[in-house]
């Protein structure tokens, strides 16, 4: 049973950082395509961030330079590290997996990965 849990999201001002956390079990972590997505409210879903089994990168064009996504397989968690946080990126983030997208190709189908989170709520201030 492949399980999700996001966790570290919250109320920052704009200009702040959050960490967002994903714990994964159920499944080999280390060979999935990892991704964070975020839908905010009466907005289609979004890819953000992605990672690939072998550590490729790719991020959505609105959150580079600011956002990092890594992985600890040791742990089977997977991290989004927000930075110069915008009153825009307030949305409900999601983790997710899937078993054989590249990175590129996760954040081009937003509602295509695997396996999902219950999400974790992002609120920035201006």
């Amino acid at each position: 049973q492949v399980q999700l849990v996001e966790s570290g999201g919250g109320s920052v001002q704009a200009g702040g950082s959050l960490k967002l956390s994903c714990a994964a079990s159920g499944y080999t972590y280390s060979r999935y395509c990892m991704g964070w997505f975020r839908q905010a409210p009466g907005k289609e879903r979004e890819g953000v961030a992605a990672i690939d089994s072998d550590g490729s990168t790719s991020y959505a064009d609105s959150v580079k330079g600011r956002f990092t996504i890594s992985n600890d397989n040791a742990k089977n968690t997977l991290y989004l590290q927000m930075n110069s946080l915008k009153p825009e990126d307030t949305a409900m983030y999601y983790c997710a997996a899937d078993t054989h997208m590249t990175a590129i190709q996760a954040l081009g189908v937003p509602y295509g990965m695997d396996y999902w989170g219950e999400g974790t709520v992002v609120t920035i201030s201006s």
